[in-house]
This record gives C-alpha cells, sequence and structure tokens, in this order.
C-alpha cells in the first residue's frame, strides 16, 4: 500500500527541487514513488499541475506500435500508426494514475497565490535517507495519510533533521 505526502512550500522552485530531489533518490532506490507532483497556486489564483509523467505522449507511443502492427495486417501501416497514436493519446489524456488530480486542485486552493505544494505517492522508502534529503527544504506537511502517531514520529524526525542540517 502507498502513502500520500503533501508538503507545502513557498515557493514553485522550492518544490521543484524538492521534487527533483525524490526522483534522484529514486534513481539511487531509497523511494519507490508511485507518483509525484508539484501542484503551483499562481499570483492569479489559478492552480497548476506540473506531473512527472505524461500518459498522453506513453498512450501515443502505444497506440502507434499498435496501430502500425494492426496496420500491417491491412498493408497501411502507417496510416494504422496514425489512427492508433490520436487514439492512444486521447485515451492516455483521460488516464489519471497516481494521486487524485481533483484532489491536488482542490488542495492547491488553499495554497497561498505564489507558493506550491509537492503531493508524493510513495510505495516505499529508507526513512533513515529520505527525510534528511527531503527536510532541508523545508516545507509544512499539509497531509499524509500516516496515522496519526506515525505523522507525529515523522514531524520529529523532519525537525531533528532541519536541526542537524542548520547546524552542519
Amino acid at each position: 500500500m502507498s502513502n500520500l505526502f503533501a508538503i507545502a512550500y513557498p515557493d514553485v522552485a522550492t518544490a521543484q527541487q524538492v521534487r527533483d530531489t525524490a526522483i534522484g533518490l529514486q534513481k539511487q532506490k531509497l523511494i519507490d514513488l508511485e507518483d509525484i507532483v508539484v501542484v503551483e497556486r499562481r499570483a492569479d489564483g489559478k492552480t497548476k499541475l506540473h506531473q512527472a509523467t505524461s500518459t498522453t505522449g506513453a498512450g501515443a507511443a502505444s497506440g502507434a506500435l499498435w496501430g502500425g502492427v494492426i496496420g500491417l495486417l491491412f498493408f497501411m501501416p502507417f496510416l494504422g500508426a496514425a489512427i492508433g497514436g490520436a487514439t492512444g493519446a486521447a485515451v492516455g489524456a483521460s488516464v489519471d494514475v497516481g494521486v487524485d488530480d481533483t484532489f491536488m486542485r482542490q488542495v492547491g486552493e488553499k495554497l497561498q497565490p505564489g507558493s506550491a505544494a509537492v503531493f508524493m505517492l510513495v510505495r516505499s522508502a529508507t526513512a533513515d535517507k529520505v527525510v534528511p534529503a527531503i527536510a532541508r527544504f523545508g516545507g509544512e506537511i499539509l497531509q499524509t495519510s500516516l496515522s496519526s502517531e506515525q505523522e507525529e514520529h515523522l514531524v520529529e524526525a523532519i525537525q531533528s533533521a532541519r536541526t542537524a542540517h542548520a547546524g552542519v
């Protein structure tokens, strides 16, 4: 089961640094992310989601491949690939994987204009390595799917990591 973490930051640049750090930690096999999204509350009050992966692009590539294969059967591989790519892109755009977009937008509307939040859906993590790496950016925990006791321990670990990082 995955755990959800939503952490607010004063600006988009910091939130994107946190996302990049988490993705780097994933490459080191220290965290297994199901989804990670930066939610920006713009100065005009609108909310923008910065998705890490594009389901539209993946759908288009898959559709083009299968369309090309099916097109070969009918001696029209290019037409099959074009139709398959367009269909795959449409299906990919309509699919919502990971954290629910509507939920992220609702939380994003509560942010101050100009600020941002990072939503992470975490399958597993090496907490003693991940928490200090993320905690150094500061931030305020908006929401988690952890129990109250686990969330309390997380807040304590983050404060401890910040103190240790500030002393270095």
